[in-house]
């Protein structure tokens, strides 16, 4: 029986090492992909609305807190002013927006990421998808919270130009709020927002 000679044998081995090589690297990518990427989107019950950009869900028997992607609201705790220069609770007002806004629920939530302190991004909808109403884009419309990117930049100028909410009088920014306002910290305990 001849033999192949040794260059023939040499390239056929690094044919089948590449191959493996291949495989191995899409396997450890898909695997990757399915262990970091979150869920596209899920439709779920509402269970409370914890501020103005923040609620719980119930998800898989288990409660979820989500915080909308896009947007920050004013803290719950947070007093702003009207035009008269008089104050009022608009972080109360900001939670209470929000609970009319998502309703009852369910919501059609499209995850996006979990955050620092595990909580999960997300923009989400009220029901019918897609036509029901983009709760962060309502938030910001009626002036409960300001755009933190491209995404609510309309709203926030609509807001602003009507004076609606926060853009009423002067406000402290959300971030610059909490940053002046901040709790002794937990080990991995979320900010108000």
């Amino acid at each position: 029986m001849a033999r192949n000679p040794p260059s023939l044998t040499r390239l056929r081995r690094r044919r089948r090492v590449r191959s493996l090589a291949a495989l191995l690297l899409l396997i450890g990518l898909a695997l990757a992909a399915w262990v970091w990427l979150p869920t596209p989107a899920v439709t779920v019950p509402l269970v409370h609305v914890i501020d103005g950009d923040s609620l719980t869900v119930q998800r898989d028997g288990a409660s979820l807190t989500i915080r909308l992607t896009g947007i920050d609201a004013v803290e719950y705790r947070q007093d702003c002013a009207r035009s008269d220069a008089s104050r009022w609770p608009c972080g109360r007002d900001a939670r209470t927006m929000l609970e009319k806004i998502a309703g009852r629920g369910p919501l059609h939530c499209e995850v996006a990421a979990k955050d620092r302190y595990d909580r999960t991004l997300a923009a989400c909808r009220t029901l019918p998808f897609p036509d029901g109403l983009d709760l962060g884009a309502e938030m910001v419309r009626q002036g409960g919270a300001v755009a933190t990117d491209d995404s609510y930049m309309v709203e926030e100028a609509e807001a602003q130009t009507k004076r609606r909410g926060i853009w009423q009088g002067d406000f402290i920014q959300p971030a610059d709020w909490r940053a002046a306002h901040e709790r002794p910290a937990t080990a991995l305990a979320p900010p108000d927002g």
